[in-house]
């Protein structure tokens, strides 16, 4: 099936593997390309997490994906000055390295666009609701992923079915995240008029994944009703396994801490602790099995999913129901 997606992003299947932190190892990202969807390079993942040098890691997962495209993600909150010049200094080596397809996250995308142009290429950005993707419209983005209820990591509060009536008048190409992790699932999207999805939680569960077995297996042996929201890793609320240590400690900010994120000073400086802790945490629990006290994030979509499979296997599966 030809989409605007498989067009913009050089692709066969309409199927992204989105950007994860911890999650996406360049051998991942890698193996959906070759497969022929495309894997979305996440920096902070690839350098923090998995030790690579960016270049050299960007370089790794173009040999892993058989000459088909890999994409980039950029989160542009501008909370950061130093943060900001590295992901510039990030998005000039991937066009460098000849990538062209990139996904942003949180701020305003304008200068992402205008680099990415100047090469031939294309920006889709991340949003939850109408607000957001006007802004990435203005911006002269080329797509939108739209996050809803049933993703994983920081999802968003609208449906699959209202999120896409409220994106489509503004007349860009939308692409479903959240939710999705059987074929017949991805087809229902397709057939509501997304251009494509974006899997999470579903990729996690793969050979190709560095996550640690039982973190995998917790994904097969749960269901949605295991998905529950807790502000204690960001402030906002991400969907995680909610396991015994997440039981144990609750789901609610502590009263210090919703106190700074409310106020226009303080929010600031509670948002950045929060950060730095999450890198810190997200990175140590990625490799913890069972009985150890850790954070899986997962979505909602962990109902279709009953089994550890080779990525390869998966994009097939779902390439077929679009014959």
């Amino acid at each position: 099936m030809e989409t605007a997606l498989t067009k913009h992003a050089g692709i066969r299947v309409p199927l992204i593997c989105g950007a994860m932190y911890p999650c996406s190892n360049p051998e991942l990202v890698g193996a959906v390309s070759a497969a022929g969807g495309i894997g979305i390079i996440q920096p902070i993942s690839l350098t923090y997490v998995h030790g690579h040098d960016f270049r050299h890691g960007v370089r790794l997962a173009r040999s892993l994906a058989n000459g088909n495209p890999i994409g980039f993600n950029a989160l542009i909150e501008q909370s950061n000055k130093y943060y900001r010049e590295r992901m510039e200094k990030w998005i000039d080596v991937a066009l460098e390295e000849g990538i062209r397809f990139f996904i942003t996250s949180l701020g305003n995308p304008k200068w992402v666009v205008q680099k990415a142009a100047a090469v031939g290429g294309v920006v889709y950005h991340d949003v939850t609701e109408r607000k957001w993707a006007q802004k990435g419209l203005d911006a002269g983005v080329q797509g939108l992923i739209a996050v809803n209820n049933r993703a994983g990591g920081h999802a968003g509060t609208r449906s699959t079915e209202a999120l896409i009536d409220e994106l489509r008048p503004l007349g860009l190409p939308i692409v479903c995240a959240g939710g999705i992790g059987t074929p017949a699932e991805f087809r229902a999207a397709m057939d509501l008029g997304y251009a494509g999805a974006q899997l999470g939680t579903r990729f996690i569960a793969t050979p190709e994944c560095s996550a640690h077995p039982d973190y995998k297996q917790a994904i097969v042996e749960s269901t949605s009703k295991d998905i529950v929201l807790t502000e204690r890793l960001t402030g906002v609320p991400v969907a995680v396994i909610n396991n015994r240590y997440v039981q144990r400690l609750g789901t609610r900010a502590g009263p210090i801490a919703r106190w700074m994120l409310r106020g226009r000073r303080t929010k600031h400086w509670m948002r950045t602790i929060y950060a730095v802790r999450s890198l810190y945490r997200l990175k140590k629990d990625l490799y913890k099995g069972h009985g150890a006290e850790e954070y899986w994030q997962a979505g909602r979509s962990v109902d279709g999913i009953h089994g550890v499979e080779p990525t390869a296997e998966i994009v097939r599966k779902f390439a077929e129901v679009l014959a």
